[in-house]
């Protein structure tokens, strides 16, 4: 399968576009008019430079306004044809997009549009060129992939063929099972864009809002299915119009583009009997039935801190590493690491973001099949040197410098607790705690589709509803992502501005990911009764909040004073209840929560959040102040 990108869709000048789409493993491009016209090489420099990068030119576009025009204006498109052919020629491509009409004066009709469009190929033809006809959404007479074919069908031409674009027939809601029908040689090049549900205008829709494969909502898997099934075996290829991919990465939205493709294709050959697509053998996505640990890097003042707020959430020092500074402490299934290391991995995260999780363990079925499929995906896998008696970890490089390391009871890898810690029985029960409810990460808005694809193309994880959070400061946008029985939930949280608490956290941080832990207790009033015997020093909450909970809810005053008593916070929803419990902020603005999921509940508290956030800005430290 040969994998493709329009220029369109990553930022930068066109050198720094064909480096970050050759890095991230691309096949071609789409070579835009505009990113060649841009440019100040000629035509044979450009060529040249786009393959000494191992890429080819899959695709020349958009040529516009040629079809159904009154004789003046038609001989003035011919015209405008060559001179693109004569481009092309210098380049080398050999085909050309040509979107539908939208001129003004354009006259509809089938017949007359392939009357043009078959002169056109007899012109091609001679210079061993093809035409392709696209038909967008808003076009003036064809805006439907159906109707173009027809005009392609007719036009019975051998240089002249169909290419489809999933926004313009998904956007308008067209049946994709149609394309079945369509014969696979005659489709000369596929387009792929994704792109949220929002009523507007169809073409500020296209040029402002599409994203990759999986980061939106149209069905752009049952598309390319359909697509297989007539035979197509030409390019595939990406053609986005993102505002914020315009001001982004270049080899961030580059790889997202790759990973979100072949992640794509990989499903389609698995769902679609039949069809032959060539792509390495890829494990399917990845099962987590669990956090296995969460690493915190520390050193100094705050890793006394943190080793002083454990003990008060129940946790218990469960045994030490055998050869390096690493300290498991232990709460049920609840393992949290202290890696106190001047040297690795761990120590370049402290130097960089102050105390941070540095490293998360997920239990999965099979540890080296996970990294196998991300590693085809695009992520790095991450390795450091072992010590004598230690396991080698499979691990990639995860997201905002951290780690994901990955272990499996099928090679032993979860038994590394007995294998490299000296460890001793718990003493108790803690405070009831029992597992990671979800991990909170906080990054840029405009990375929150970036973070959301490589969670969803690597495990088996569906998305949420994206919610708006409001911080006194500002807004931020929160989305969760949760595997199969809530076994491994996280929620993006991505802030627009440093005024908020996110914000600010990222920016005080220098970029760490994780900004709060939530554990999860089958008990919210015995394990807040128990943390009051060890000393645990929850967020205030106003006694407004409480006042306004009877308002909102039906609920028992006497229900109301003892969550006022113990600081605990409420919601509920069609499925259940979910009470919320908060530490103070440690290090730098992370912070612990405790939950307790009723029945079904399926949310995080989002309508809890303003007035959690608005008693943690009360206890901010003033700006210049140091960490403690």
């Amino acid at each position: 399968m040969k994998t493709s990108i329009a220029t369109v869709s990553i930022s930068g000048n066109l050198p720094e576009k064909l480096e970050a789409i050759a890095k991230a493993g691309f096949d071609g491009i789409e070579i835009f008019e505009q990113d060649f016209i841009a440019h100040d090489g000629d035509p044979r420099e450009v060529g040249d430079l786009i393959r000494s990068m191992g890429l080819e030119i899959t695709l020349f576009q958009p040529f516009r306004d040629f079809e159904g025009l009154p004789d003046t204006l038609r001989a003035k498109a011919f015209d405008r044809a060559e001179r693109k052919f004569d481009l092309m020629q210098e380049l080398g491509t050999d085909l050309v997009l040509i979107c539908s009409s939208c001129h003004p004066e354009a006259v509809g009709g089938i017949d007359r549009a392939a009357r043009d469009f078959h002169a056109l190929g007899e012109r091609a033809a001679k210079r061993d060129l093809r035409v392709g006809y696209e038909a967008l959404a808003w076009g003036r007479h064809v805006n439907d992939h159906r109707d173009a074919w027809e005009v392609v069908r007719r036009a019975d031409h051998a240089n002249v063929g169909l290419i489809l674009d999933s926004f313009h027939t998904l956007g308008r809601k067209i049946d994709p099972e149609t394309i079945r029908r369509i014969p696979g040689d005659k489709i000369f090049f596929v387009q792929l864009a994704d792109a949220p549900v929002i009523d507007m205008d169809l073409l500020y829709w296209s040029r402002h809002f599409r994203n990759m494969p999986g980061e939106g909502d149209l069905p752009v898997k049952d598309f390319m299915r359909a697509v297989m099934a007539t035979g197509y075996s030409g390019p595939v290829s990406l053609e986005i119009f993102n505002d914020q991919f315009r001001g982004g990465s270049p080899n961030t939205i580059a790889a997202d583009g790759y990973r979100s493709l072949i992640a794509l294709m990989d499903d389609v050959r698995n769902e679609e009997q039949g069809v032959d697509i060539d792509l390495p053998d890829i494990p399917a996505r990845t099962d987590v039935s669990g956090v296995a640990f969460v690493e915190f890097a520390t050193l100094g003042g705050e890793a006394k801190a943190l080793e002083a707020l454990l003990p008060t959430l129940g946790f218990e020092l469960a045994g030490k590493h055998i050869s390096k500074k690493l300290q498991l402490w232990q709460q049920n299934d609840i393992r949290i690491v202290l890696n106190l290391e001047n040297t690795g991995h761990a120590h370049s995260a402290f130097v960089m973001h102050g105390t941070t999780v540095c490293d998360i363990g997920l239990s999965v079925g099979d540890a080296k099949a996970t990294v196998k499929r991300a590693s085809l995906l695009g992520a790095k896998p991450f390795n450091q040197p072992i010590g004598p008696g230690e396991l080698n970890l499979p691990a990639i490089r995860g997201l905002g410098g951290s780690v994901l390391h990955f272990l499996d009871d099928a090679t032993g890898l979860n038994k590394v607790w007995e294998v490299e810690f000296d460890t001793h029985s718990l003493a108790a029960q803690g405070a009831g705690l029992k597992r990671i409810d979800h991990l909170a990460q906080t990054m840029s808005y405009d990375e929150m589709l970036s973070w959301a694809l490589f969670y969803t193309t690597l495990f088996d994880m569906q998305k949420t509803l994206m919610v708006d959070v409001v911080d006194p400061d500002g807004l931020v946008r929160s989305q969760g992502m949760e595997a199969k029985d809530g076994a491994l939930r996280i929620t993006l949280n991505g802030a627009e501005t440093h005024r908020t608490l996110a914000g600010n956290f990222l920016a005080d941080s220098f970029g760490a990911s994780v900004q709060h832990i939530a554990l999860a207790t089958d008990d919210m009033f015995e394990t807040a009764e128990k943390l009051k015997t060890l000393d645990f020093d929850s967020l205030t909450m106003s006694k407004n909040y409480y006042a306004d909970l009877t308002a909102r809810f039906d609920l028992d005053s006497g229900f109301v004073a003892r969550l006022s008593s113990l600081n605990i916070l409420y919601d509920e929803d069609a499925g259940g209840r979910y009470l919320q419990l908060y530490s103070k902020p440690f290090a730098g603005g992370m912070f612990f929560e405790i939950v307790e999921r009723q029945k079904k509940y399926s949310g995080y508290g989002a309508p809890n959040a303003p007035f959690r956030i608005a008693a943690q800005k009360r206890l901010a430290r003033p700006k210049g102040m140091p960490r403690i």
